[in-house]
């Protein structure tokens, strides 16, 4: 298994990144929140996690350990693949997935793309004694999702794109971040944002 890479960042996407570990670029799928915090040409360690299909090789990247293994202990529920347990680290941090876990908190999960009102339930009663208690202080109602502005901004600019244009693209994807309530989503928002910069390109 890969347990983590290092190494500069080749390249990066709206929902990966390339670092290159000795000559060899390595596409690594990450979440808007651990792509944000990566600079094209600057030095990265990803803590990785290898998903093995019958097609394919998937090597999925993430800010630290904690993540990476909240991540692992999602798939062991039924119905939760890795791209589920990636939308879910996409929308919460590990802890406040362990606080609504513990405190049976269904609106959390239910505002996780693909994830209804039963699907919820059920992963609320298999995770509950699998992700273990919240690591960090409590937070009131603090999932990554708060402050996507930051987050998106910080993004753009990671993909090598000007101040001016990140504030413009913010600025553009803002009603839809609105319209979607108290947690729009970030990866959707970045997707967004790129189709008006590509535009106005």
């Amino acid at each position: 298994m890969i347990a983590f890479v290092s190494g500069p960042v080749a390249a990066l996407a709206p929902d990966s990144a390339v670092v290159e570990v000795g000559g060899i670029g390595i596409a690594v799928q990450c979440t808007p929140n651990t792509l944000s915090g990566l600079r094209m040409g600057q030095q990265t360690k990803l803590a990785t996690s290898l998903v093995v299909r019958e097609d394919s090789l998937t090597l999925y990247g993430f800010a630290d350990d904690d993540e990476r293994q909240v991540f692992e202990l999602l798939q062991t529920a039924s119905g939760v693949g890795p791209r589920l347990a990636q939308s879910m680290l996409a929308v919460h941090s590990p802890d406040a997935l362990r606080r609504a876990v513990a405190t049976g908190d269904e609106k959390a999960l239910v505002a996780v793309p693909g994830i209804g009102k039963k699907g919820a339930q059920k992963l609320l009663l298999e995770l509950k004694d699998r992700l273990g208690e919240p690591v960090g202080a409590p937070a009131v109602g603090a999932p990554v999702t708060q402050g996507w502005r930051d987050q998106l901004h910080a993004a753009l600019i990671g993909l090598g794109y000007a101040t001016r244009e990140a504030d413009e693209a913010v600025a553009a994807v803002a009603p839809q971040a609105e319209a979607a309530g108290g947690t729009p989503q970030v990866g959707q928002l970045l997707k967004a944002a790129l189709q008006t910069l590509n535009r106005a390109r």
